[in-house]
């Protein structure tokens, strides 16, 4: 089993038609004083299975910060069924909305294991303090 891709986002949901669609990603952050949390943080990841990955295979995300401590941590079971005939890989996409906590400016990692194995990692930028001000007017043309 392999990660096709890990992000953050706004908002994401599977169709009728069972496509994954997302909405507003983005790997930086501006917050104004920490600590703090990053609220109703869309988390989505891609496996991709094949049938060799058939079973029950423990999922584990650590959230951690710049200074490699950890911040959040969760557990869950994926179960993958066999594929389709004529399929040769199954797409699993896997939607998490959380808060995330944020204590200090700096790069922090959303570490992805499937099984015992390190299998991917996700970076979210954050900055600190105030975001520069915007100007009020239009700078004057000069000619």
């Amino acid at each position: 089993m392999h990660v096709s891709f890990a992000l953050f986002a706004d908002a994401a949901n599977i169709s009728q038609e069972g496509k994954l669609n997302i909405l507003g990603v983005f790997d930086a952050v501006q917050v104004g004083q920490f600590p703090t949390l990053h609220p109703r943080t869309t988390f989505v990841l891609r496996l991709k299975a094949t049938s060799q990955d058939v079973g029950v295979h423990p999922l584990t995300l650590r959230w951690m910060n710049p200074r490699g401590n950890e911040l959040w941590s969760s557990q869950a079971e994926l179960e993958v069924g066999a594929a389709p005939a004529g399929t040769s890989e199954i797409d699993m996409p896997v939607i998490i909305q959380l808060d995330l906590p944020l204590d200090v400016t700096g790069e922090y990692r959303m570490i992805i294991n499937v099984g015992s194995q390190h299998t991917a990692t996700c970076t979210l930028q954050v900055h600190g303090g105030q975001a520069p001000a915007l100007p009020t007017q239009p700078p004057a043309m000069v000619s």
